[in-house]
């Protein structure tokens, strides 16, 4: 199969390319940077801005499925807005020019995979999520639908759409985990405010696993929430985290020190959601990680 991958060199997009090269897949990754990575026999990087067609654009003709990844860290930066200008544009200029794309060319993928994220729903401390819930109506949720409808009108083209709704991702190489560990390492470990937040995570490899059985079921289509079956508060995390770790959990950061320090994107750590993944259970997929414990277990051994 080829295999065109936009956003390819971030966390999920990185693991999942090492995945689908086992496969004899031919792969089209799209980067900014396409000299800053080693070439590989089934492997090609090409440089893309994310925003107009380029020299990538033939390549569109000979693949079968395109992977839309794209888009600006929510984490890195203190919500300004320009910052929040620069997540949502991130997203909606790549899911446009992939549809311009599509929509010249005359040999059209069978298949288009749009990422997107649980934020699409919102917060809350009472309800359960999905993938039928409605959005949310805070800043995450107005940054997923828009990702989301960037690349709507690829399914009047003829091209299945199949939308990823991630949640929390955990890898060692980054991402949340990288963040959470950082108070145990100063072994101030402790609940970030009240401790009772839900985290819907997954681990990386239940992502890539995700990833390549949507690519390798055809009769699968529509919204997949990836999340593992069994949420947990932060204040479990961080229990666990500690035993595995053998460092303190004794240290609460309050609300309002989250706050201050991080603006409106303190809602990352303090406000929860309790989304499950129904279509990819129904699907049959069978989650590698399924439990926290097992996870963190898995990723503190390496």
């Amino acid at each position: 199969m080829n295999i065109l991958l936009a956003g390819g060199t971030g966390l999920i997009g990185s693991a999942l390319v090492n995945e689908l090269k086992k496969f004899d897949n031919q792969i089209y990754v799209l980067t900014r940077d396409p000299e800053g990575y080693q070439k590989h026999s089934n492997i090609q990087y090409e440089f893309w801005d994310g925003k107009t067609l380029g020299e990538w654009f033939p390549l569109i003709e000979n693949v079968d499925c395109v992977i839309n990844l794209t888009g600006e860290s929510i984490g890195n930066k203190r919500w300004s807005k320009k910052q929040k200008d620069k997540i949502i544009r991130s997203r909606v200029d790549s899911g446009k020019v992939l549809t311009l794309a599509i929509s010249k060319a005359e040999e059209k993928p069978q298949v288009f995979i749009q990422a997107s994220a649980i934020g699409y729903y919102g917060t809350s401390i009472k309800k359960i999520f999905n993938e039928k819930s409605p959005p949310g109506d805070d800043f995450l949720s107005e940054v997923c639908t828009n990702w989301e409808s960037s690349s709507q009108l690829i399914e009047s083209l003829g091209v299945k759409r199949l939308i990823v709704r991630i949640g929390v991702v955990l890898s060692r190489s980054g991402g949340a985990l990288k963040r959470l560990l950082i108070p145990f390492h100063m072994r101030v470990g402790g609940p970030l405010g009240t401790g009772k937040q839900v985290i819907s995570w997954i681990h990386l490899y239940d992502v890539v696993k995700g990833m390549k059985k949507l690519i390798d079921t055809p009769e699968l289509e529509g919204v997949f929430n990836f999340v593992a079956p069994n949420p947990v508060i932060n204040e479990e995390i961080g229990k666990v985290i500690s035993g595995i770790s053998k460092t303190p959990y004794w240290m609460p950061v309050p609300s309002a020190v989250l706050k201050l320090v991080l603006g409106e994107m303190s809602t990352l750590v303090l406000d929860g959601q309790y989304v499950i993944p129904d279509r990819l259970l129904k699907a049959n997929y069978q989650f590698e990680f399924s439990t926290i414990e097992d996870a963190l277990t898995n990723l503190w051994k390496r």
